[in-house]
């Protein structure tokens, strides 16, 4: 039965954590904190000061070696606070205590002696922190408390690079005068030095060493992230997709763990594919208690103003619905969630197989390294000149890539693309996907397969123990070889289809052109509706990939509508 989809974009608040302006500002809101320089404004946070007063700090912080940390203090846990413990570390070693945290956690450390402050983010890149570049700087770990001072101007690069990957890569955000501080970063005011406290970077050892070896290395560097990240006592959520990644974490947490843990997986209704039949056989072999959740066509759609209002950037990927929607479900019965996300990035899933045959044929091809790259993403890179007005095409298309840098590094070929997955689509799409819905689901999401100790590991093993040929993770199947099921290590990766083309053909056509070609759409003044109105009656969708390039462009425009001042 068709249903009448409605575009009814709700007005949802999301709740301030935390705001800190640098600079002389007067603020109407409640001021948690502040003197001549700093002010802070923390209605869910608590303004923490260390022992000395000389530092002041507020973030959002969650550290897996608090117990190690507190060691090297000389002190027993006794309820300190994490920020409290990195403000105890930070007296006695300053920027340098930063290369001893394990966790995720944006912050900010003003030291009131020295009149210097510090904007801090995580290694991989779990937690979000924003800043404004204007004579007065405003951060704030969600770009949405900074929306009362910026401007409204797009900064068109960003445009361009949301275009061609689906997420914005990078420092810039979708807001001119906006950007986003990069993981393993400290930024200093008001010198705006950037100093980096962690680099990825390959370091290939052991070569001699056999693929079982380095399993075996692999599994128990798992078994003790996922140790520290199981919630003692109290039962835990995995997110359960079937395939090798989210199997692996199922199968780690079950075994290690002595209270309920509950799995949780999504499926699209009969007119479609699903795994099913395989995260049940991991939910059945691993004893878990399951859930299924079926998303219907109705929900994709009259769920996404919500799904993009709880993200700081644009995110075009189809899942993000699903991924909010299961973190909801995922609430009612766990406070913390694990997922198998980073098992692609860290270990060679076969998405980098177009690329890697690039490289075999490239003289042939001469294709640029760059462009590859951007059309090995599968969304808008080759319609750029067609897809932007011809303004803004001018204006974009001779800036260099943010991916430049890794793309011509020194590193091998694999690890090359390796560390770009990582360092953005990790941090830029996965991570703040994973961020961002459980935290609006009022969830602790953790990733154990982007650990930052879990990422240094997989530049240490050899490129060709993770894709060689067909034979994808060849190394985390080694390591999970006796607690996952056959079925589930030989199967090929197939991915999470979402499927959108047949949403676009079939239930959202109207809606869409609606809301696309609407002479006053926020994306008119920079796309070319002309082109989008073909897509949208798939005129010359040979590849069938115009539902992807759609639900991209809806995406874009539903998160402008609900996120404009």
């Amino acid at each position: 039965m068709l249903f009448k989809a409605k575009t009814h974009i709700p007005l949802i608040n999301i709740p301030l954590t935390w705001l800190v302006a640098y600079g002389s500002v007067s603020s109407n809101q409640d001021v948690s904190w502040r003197d001549d320089k700093v002010t802070i404004i923390a209605p869910h946070r608590t303004v923490e000061f260390s022992t000395n007063q000389q530092f002041v700090a507020v973030g959002d912080i969650w550290l897996s070696n608090r117990v190690e940390l507190l060691q090297q203090l000389g002190e027993n846990d006794i309820g300190n606070s994490d920020i409290q413990v990195i403000l105890q570390l930070w007296q006695k070693w300053g920027i340098e205590s930063l290369k001893l945290l394990v966790g995720m956690f944006s912050l900010v450390v003003w030291d009131r002696d020295k009149q210097v402050l510090y904007l801090v983010r995580d290694r991989t890149g779990s937690r979000t922190l924003y800043y404004t570049t204007g004579s007065i700087c405003w951060i704030a770990p969600q770009l949405t408390a900074i929306t009362p001072h910026r401007s409204q101007d797009i900064d068109l690069v960003a445009l361009r690079d949301y275009l061609c990957c689906a997420f914005v890569p990078g420092e810039r955000t979708l807001w001119q005068d906006v950007k986003e501080l990069r993981p393993g970063t400290v930024l200093q005011l008001p010198t705006r030095e950037v100093q980096s406290y962690w680099q990825l970077e390959e370091q290939i050892t052991n070569r001699d060493k056999p693929l079982a070896w380095h399993g075996e290395k692999l599994r128990y560097l798992l078994n003790r992230v996922i140790q520290e990240y199981l919630p003692k006592k109290q039962p835990v959520g995995v997110f359960l997709s079937g395939g090798l990644d989210s199997s692996s974490v199922t199968a780690l947490v079950s075994k290690l763990h002595d209270a309920p843990v509950h799995t949780f997986s999504i499926h699209f209704g009969a007119e479609t594919l699903n795994e099913l039949e395989f995260s049940s056989l991991v939910s059945q072999h691993c004893q878990t208690q399951h859930h299924i959740l079926e998303i219907s066509f109705k929900d994709m759609w009259e769920k996404l103003p919500e799904t993009m209002r709880y993200l700081d950037d644009p995110i075009g990927d189809p899942l993000t619905v699903p991924n909010l929607l299961l973190s909801k479900l995922a609430r009612e019965f766990v406070q913390v969630i694990l997922n198998g996300e980073g098992g692609d990035p860290c270990f060679g899933g076969p998405k980098n197989q177009p690329m890697l045959i690039n490289s075999l044929y490239g003289s042939v091809t001469n294709q640029d390294i760059v462009y590859a790259y951007l059309i090995s993403f599968q969304k808008c890179a080759a319609d750029l000149p067609s897809l932007l007005k011809p303004e803004v095409y001018q204006a974009v298309k001779d800036v260099p890539s943010v991916f430049v840098g890794d793309l011509n590094s020194q590193a091998s070929y694999l690890n090359r693309l390796m560390a770009l997955n990582i360092k953005f689509k990790g941090a830029d799409q996965i991570l703040t996907k994973v961020s961002n819905f459980t935290q609006a689901a009022n969830l602790l999401g953790l990733s154990p397969l982007f650990d930052q100790r879990v990422v240094d590991l997989s530049m240490q093993i050899p490129p060709e123990y993770k894709l060689s040929g067909v034979e994808e993770k060849a190394v985390l199947k080694q390591a999970v070889l006796d607690i996952v099921p056959d079925t589930i290590i030989n199967r090929p990766k197939s991915g999470m289809m979402v499927p959108v083309q047949l949403g676009f053909y079939k239930y959202w056509h109207k809606e869409a052109k609606n809301l696309l070609l609407h002479k006053k759409s926020f994306i008119a003044p920079y796309l070319n509706q002309s082109l989008i109105n073909d897509w949208l009656n798939y005129r010359g969708d040979t590849w069938r990939r115009y539902g992807v390039k759609l639900w991209l462009l809806v995406s874009l425009e539903m998160w402008l509508q609900v996120n404009r001042r």
